[in-house]
C-alpha cells in the first residue's frame, strides 16, 4: 500500500475507486465500503481511501494503527488529508473536478448516507449523482451497517468504549479494539504479581476504555499471549497519563523498545483503592488467576 498526505501534490496516475470519509475506527460500515472499491478494484481501478479529518484530539485508531489496518484490508492507497481550509473551504464541485478527477481519475465512488464534503459542506451524494454522467464517474451510496436498530457509527462506539462494554465495542468494530506501542520496560526483567509486566508507551491522542482490569490477548511479533492489562494513572515528572500495563501468561522474553499489540477482550472490575500493598497483591493475584481460568493456562 502506498500512503499519501494532502493536502500538498499528491497524484495516481491510474483510473481509481475511491471511497471518501473521517474513517475514525475503521468499523464495520467503514470496512464495507472498502469492500466495494475493492471489488472494483478487482475490475482493474486502483483502490483508494481518502480521509478527511479535523484532526481530533481523540481517537479510535492513531494514525499509525489506520495506516496498518487499511493495508491489512488490502487498499491500494490510503490518503490522509486534513480538512484545512484550503480543503474545507473549496466549492463542492472544485472538489471532484480538482481532487478526484484531475489528481486520482476517479471512476467509481463509493460514500456513505451522511457523507458531506467542500465549502459549508454543501456537497452530498444527490449532488455527487448530479455531476457523474458530466465527469465520467459512477457513483454507489452505501447504506450505514447497524446494531441493535442504530446506525454503527465512530460516535457510537466512543460511547459504548466510555462506558467499559468492549463485547459491543468489540462487535461494531468488526475486530478487537486494540491498543499499540513501544513497550517502556518489560519482560522477564520486570517481574509483577509472579508475571513478566509489558509497560505501553500511548499516543496521548488513543481513546482508552476506563481505568480498571481487562483480560487481553497481546501480539509480540506475530505471536499472541493471553493476558491481564491495568489502565490506570502513570506519572512522569509532573505530567499525569494514562498507563497501560499488561501482565503476560506464558512469556519469558525481553520487551523493552518491542513494538506490541494489546486487544481488549473483556472488562474484569474497575480500578479501585487498597488499604494495603497485601490486599492489592491479594487481588491482583485473584484478577491473575481469573484470567487464566478464562483462558485455560
Amino acid at each position: 500500500m502506498e500512503y499519501m498526505r494532502g493536502p500538498g501534490d499528491f497524484y495516481v496516475e491510474e483510473d481509481t475507486a475511491v471511497t471518501l470519509g473521517k474513517f475514525d475506527g475503521l468499523h464495520r460500515g467503514h470496512q464495507k465500503l472498502v469492500s466495494r472499491i475493492r471489488g472494483v478494484g478487482d475490475r482493474g481501478c486502483k483502490s483508494v481511501v481518502f480521509t478527511l479529518n479535523r484532526m481530533e484530539n481523540e481517537q479510535l485508531l492513531t494514525e499509525e494503527e489506520r495506516k496498518s489496518m487499511t493495508e491489512k484490508l488490502g487498499v491500494d492507497y490510503l490518503l490522509d488529508c486534513p480538512l484545512v481550509p484550503e480543503i474545507s473551504g473549496m466549492e463542492p464541485e472544485a472538489f471532484v473536478e480538482k481532487i478526484l478527477i484531475d489528481k486520482l481519475h476517479a471512476k467509481y465512488l463509493a460514500v456513505g448516507t451522511d457523507f458531506r464534503f467542500g465549502c459549508q459542506r454543501r456537497g452530498d451524494s444527490s449532488l455527487l449523482r448530479e455531476l457523474q454522467k458530466k465527469y465520467g464517474f459512477v457513483l454507489e451510496v452505501i447504506q450505514k451497517e447497524q446494531y441493535q436498530k442504530r446506525d454503527i457509527s465512530s460516535t457510537y462506539i466512543k460511547e459504548e468504549l466510555a462506558a467499559g462494554h468492549l463485547e459491543t465495542v468489540n462487535t461494531l468494530l468488526g475486530y478487537t479494539f486494540f491498543v499499540s506501542g513501544e513497550v517502556l520496560h518489560g519482560g522477564p526483567g520486570n517481574y509483577r504479581y509472579g508475571l513478566p509486566a509489558a509497560n505501553l508507551r500511548v499516543s496521548a491522542r488513543k481513546l482508552l476504555p476506563p481505568n480498571g482490569i481487562y483480560l487481553t490477548r497481546t501480539i509480540i511479533r506475530k505471536e499472541e499471549f493471553p493476558g491481564v492489562t491495568n489502565i490506570g494513572m502513570g506519572i512522569e515528572g509532573e505530567r499525569q497519563f494514562r498507563s497501560v500495563e499488561t501482565y503476560l501468561f506464558g512469556f519469558g522474553r525481553e520487551l523493552p523498545g518491542e513494538h506490541i499489540e494489546v486487544q481488549f477482550l473483556k472488562f474484569l472490575r474497575p480500578e479501585k483503592s487498597f488499604g494495603s500493598t497485601e490486599e492489592l497483591h491479594r487481588q491482583m493475584d485473584a484478577d491473575i488467576s481469573f484470567g487464566k481460568e478464562y483462558f485455560g493456562e
